[in-house]
């Protein structure tokens, strides 16, 4: 198992430089200017020139990549434009944010996908299957941002239910933070329900018509144990894999959803660098979401080849 660990961590290395240099190149084509946003447009010309000196933008790109790359190395992702904090610091303090969404978000997930995907194959063909396969459709194309903004417009101006947008930290005032994490905890959740719901759906109906199953069912074994036991159980394994590919894609959903509701997390870090066209600060958050899918993928790989044998690392 060590061996494959250390082969996909070598394997990501090569793909990690590849984003980095992807970013970097489009960061620096675009037609703005940091120097500019930072100090303004009515600068003259020789504080621009200076601006640009300290900031190591008059260099050549591939000159200013290696510079970040060396300081990659080092551990040092470099300082932001605008408020000159370590981009570390700043990843670490939105990053709580981020996490509790993330979880809520998976909770919301598994507790309705779950149900409705063992409820739907349990009743296969009935109405509450073919509503809850369109609902799962419907989940899964509906953007993050629109879902998002038909929650406050439902939820929270029409029937005046919950808090449109803000954030209170747990520590300080729990039912507070609760209270205005339901929306975007439904709304990043949603589409990874919907995902849950169809492959615990199809999944669960595969290992019913296995002939263990069949067997199981013929020596009149109770059923309820037959679902727990053997056919439940079996069926969550593709959901696992399905569960764990998608954290990353609820960090990258994050990024609108904390935008939407006004989170203080990553995700809002990112898209105000990027409009304030703070190079480090966009560098390091999209490496450091870029490790952490692969140590969810990685992770999900582990997490299978444990619970079934037939799976085996190479």
């Amino acid at each position: 198992m060590l061996a494959f660990i250390a082969g996909r961590l070598l394997a990501a290395v090569p793909v990690l430089l590849a984003l980095s240099l992807t970013v970097f190149a489009l960061l620096h084509i675009g037609p703005a200017d940091p120097a500019v946003l930072l100090l303004g447009e009515n600068v003259g010309t020789e504080a621009l020139a200076q601006a640009r000196a300290d900031l190591g933008l008059d260099q050549p790109i591939l000159v200013q990549y290696g510079r970040w790359l060396g300081s990659l190395v080092h551990g040092d992702l470099g300082r932001s434009i605008r408020t000159h904090q370590p981009v570390g610091e700043a990843i670490l303090a939105r990053l709580p944010v981020t996490i509790e969404l993330g979880l809520l978000s998976m909770v919301v997930a598994l507790a309705i996908g779950l149900p409705l995907g063992i409820y739907a194959a349990l009743h296969r063909n009935s109405a509450l299957d073919v509503a809850s396969s369109s609902v799962a459709v419907v989940g899964i194309a509906l953007p993050n941002f629109v879902l998002g903004l038909l929650l406050i417009l439902f939820l929270s101006l029409w029937l005046g239910l919950l808090p449109p947008s803000g954030y209170a930290p747990f520590v300080q005032d729990p039912a507070r933070n609760l209270e205005l994490m339901v929306m975007p905890a439904l709304t990043l959740g949603a589409a990874l329900a919907a995902a849950i719901a169809r492959m615990m759906r199809s999944s669960l109906l595969d290992v019913l018509r296995s002939e263990y199953i069949k067997t199981a069912n013929a020596k009149g074994l109770d059923r309820r144990r037959i679902l727990l036991a053997h056919a439940i159980r079996n069926a969550l394994l593709p959901v696992i894999t399905i569960v764990g590919l998608q954290v990353g894609a609820l960090l990258g959903g994050a990024v609108l959803t904390e935008t939407v509701f006004a989170l203080p997390g990553i995700g809002r870090l990112i898209v105000d660098a990027i409009f304030a066209r703070d190079f480090p600060v966009v560098q390091g958050v999209v490496l450091f979401l870029g490790v952490l899918r692969i140590a969810c993928n990685l992770g999900v790989d582990i997490i299978s080849a444990r619970l079934d044998p037939r799976i085996a690392f190479r």
